[in-house]
């Protein structure tokens, strides 16, 4: 069955570019040209992911994902807007977009972007559906029920904090989450003042996962956040 795109793009030219794209990856797709009609429209066609371009003649797309959200749709949002101040890509994440794509993008990026969040979308059904204990990815390996972590079989001691902050990556793979909602999850703070504790907290867990391995699990997104990236098992 093919996955379903909803494209929500007010600009003509940038909807068809982003319509043949699609096309050429055998992906089903629908359009919406403003935010009412994405909102109703979704319901209808159970989209895989969502396109949003943040500049919509009737509403602001963080408006969009606040609402999409709100409703408990947890439907991939991936941004795609002219719009490429950190602020906005903060914002956006912030609000619950998956990813954040600046205009002018190609199309090979947009494809894995795209790739990415489904397969994000798998990893969290089968993870939730018939092996919730475990998370893999790569050499990387976290039993839940013991709390031990492992890279290449080799046991890996981390700090309580550490782990905690593996865990909130592992969770949201192939998400980019930002300082604040990492500050909040993990020491009950939004004050960017504290990120200092994040940077120092993101660089030893990196020497102690990355260890012995050429993989780079965790990504920086300056001025963003930071990602779980996900490697092929």
């Amino acid at each position: 069955m093919k996955n379903r795109i909803l494209i929500v793009e007010d600009d003509p030219e940038v909807a068809r570019l982003i319509q043949m794209t699609l096309r050429s990856a055998d992906y089903k797709y629908g359009i919406a040209r403003n935010g009412n009609t994405t909102l109703q429209f979704i319901p209808i066609f159970q989209p895989d992911v969502l396109l949003l371009d943040l500049m919509l003649p009737d509403m602001d797309g963080m408006d969009i994902i606040k609402q999409i959200r709100a409703a408990n749709n947890n439907i991939p949002i991936i941004v795609i807007s002219a719009r490429d101040e950190d602020a906005d890509k903060v914002q956006a994440l912030d609000l619950g977009a998956d990813d954040y794509l600046t205009k002018p993008f190609s199309i090979d990026e947009l494809l894995a972007r795209i790739r990415v969040s489904l397969r994000r979308t798998n990893i969290i059904y089968n993870n939730g559906k018939t092996n919730i204990n475990n998370y893999c990815n790569g050499e990387l390996t976290i039993n839940f029920d013991s709390q031990t972590v492992k890279v290449n079989q080799n046991e890996i001691h981390l700090t309580p904090i550490e782990y905690k902050v593996l865990i909130i990556l592992a969770e949201n793979t192939s998400r980019v989450l930002t300082h604040r909602y990492l500050l909040k999850e993990v020491w009950g703070t939004e004050s960017v003042e504290d990120t200092s504790s994040l940077r120092v907290t993101i660089a030893t867990l990196r020497k102690k996962i990355e260890v012995n391995t050429q993989n780079q699990y965790i990504k920086t997104h300056i001025g963003v956040g930071y990602q779980m990236v996900q490697l092929d098992s």
